[in-house]
């Protein structure tokens, strides 16, 4: 069997990064085997849908770079609902039924039933191995609001019968969806579906993984500066095993290799720190030129110069693993922040420990006098600075003297080491700021 899978997206939100696993899936499997994947934006609700939200779907699924064979709005198939239902009421399975509004207006409406045959319902999960279900607890369900209007479980059936979906891979919370639609399915006269329900993911207390507690929206990834190719590396290997050590993958590695039966049954942690260990290694990845691009585009917003780029933009991309960080780093508190920002440093904090302002101030008068007498060249190389900052320090105590240098240098408790500072400064603006610290301590 040739298979044809789909994700079916509500345009109600953003898209949770679940949604995206299961595209994925979706892909890789049908991909696998030679197959069709294809996107279907179920619009059923409303109240909820707005336009806004189906050109966002179309745009994170662009982004992340998983391909869709075709695209369906679920709303454009309103007729064929229309007709399906009339056949299910003219041959008895359904029936409309007239009762009171739940909105406790007192006023009377028109839903369509499903006729209940009341029967256990079981099939072959292709994930979970057999699950069975007694329907009768399920009554006489609504499937339509009236017989212009179908629910989603109607809907989808129909929908997936008409386009001949043979796998329905999805979130382990549609599992009790499944008997309801079997029915339909069975009344409908339509195939069943080979169903796979995937593990959630889990934020790590275990809770389910939510886009307005734990920010799992796929924009909200984006905003911060992951990687397309990044995220659907992890995705991929959260709640599925390719049975290797290999951790990097391509999304033609991904397809060769994906298969059903090493999904697992539990839920999968997602776990910042591993995604942040996959984007790293990604940006670490990046062609020079396109890793400079990005970071030239990003450092012009703090007004850093072109000529001083050159010497920033190595110490980002060891630093970095996500792009947000490279903004963190410039932020007030930032350990970049002193680049954009002339320091103003405390006199107090200035000396190591108990040391007395004049001993600071002792210090930095002495390497004030060797960083002056050196040639402008030293000046970018930290290794050479530290060649002729270091036997200073080692003989007068490195925190007495290294501590001072880097707090006159940046203001800051949290930077660089202070040859590094001295090459990202530069001479005049590092001994002008030596200057400043050195009649701050007198």
């Amino acid at each position: 069997m040739i298979p044809r899978t789909r994700i079916a997206p509500s345009p109600t939100g953003r898209m949770h990064i679940g949604t995206v696993r299961t595209a994925l899936f979706n892909y890789l499997f049908a991909k696998r085997h030679g197959g069709t994947f294809f996107v279907r934006v179920e619009d059923t609700d409303k109240e909820r849908n707005k336009d806004e939200w189906v050109t966002a779907i179309w745009d994170d699924f662009s982004w992340c770079g998983i391909p869709t064979d075709e695209r369906f709005i679920q709303s454009q198939h309103l007729d064929r609902h229309r007709e399906l239902l009339k056949k299910l009421v003219d041959r008895g399975v359904a029936y409309i039924s007239k009762e009171e509004a739940k909105d406790g207006s007192g006023r009377k409406v028109e839903v369509v039933r499903l006729k209940n045959p009341g029967t256990r319902v079981t099939f072959d999960d292709a994930i979970r191995g057999e699950v069975s279900f007694d329907t009768k607890e399920l009554g006489d369900f609504v499937i339509a609001r009236s017989i212009d209007d179908p629910l989603y479980h109607f809907a989808v059936v129909a929908d997936d019968g008409d386009a001949q979906v043979t796998h329905v891979l999805r979130a382990e919370e549609h599992i009790s969806n499944t008997p309801r639609q079997i029915l339909i399915q069975e009344a409908l006269g339509l195939p069943r579906p080979i169903y796979g329900h995937l593990p959630l993911i889990l934020a790590p207390d275990r809770t389910k993984l939510s886009k307005r507690k734990h920010g799992a929206s796929i924009e909200n990834y984006r905003a911060q500066g992951y990687s397309a190719q990044a995220i659907i590396n992890y995705l991929a290997l959260l709640g599925w095993n390719p049975g290797t050590p290999q951790e990097i993958f391509s999304m033609d590695e991904l397809v060769s290799i994906f298969d059903l039966s090493q999904i697992q049954k539990s839920g999968a942690i997602f776990d910042v720190q591993k995604l942040n260990w996959f984007n790293r290694e990604y940006i670490q990845r990046l062609p020079a030129e396109e890793f400079n691009k990005e970071a030239t585009s990003r450092l012009s917003r703090y007004a850093i110069s072109v000529s001083e780029m050159p010497r920033i933009i190595p110490l980002i991309r060891e630093r970095i693993a996500t792009w947000s960080e490279l903004d963190q780093m410039f932020a007030e508190g930032g350990e970049l922040h002193f680049l954009i920002h002339d320091p103003a440093p405390n006199p107090v904090q200035i000396p190591w420990k108990k040391d007395a302002p004049s001993i600071a101030a002792q210090h930095l008068t002495h390497l004030a006098t060797i960083l002056n007498d050196a040639p402008v060249p030293v000046f970018a190389d930290t290794d050479a600075i530290k060649a002729l900052i270091m036997p200073y320090a080692e003989e007068n105590g490195r925190g007495n003297v290294l501590w001072p240098l880097r707090f006159a240098l940046t203001g800051q408790e949290r930077s660089p080491d202070p040859f590094t500072v001295l090459v990202l400064l530069g001479k005049a603006t590092a001994l002008a700021r030596i200057k400043t610290a050195i009649t701050a301590l007198q």
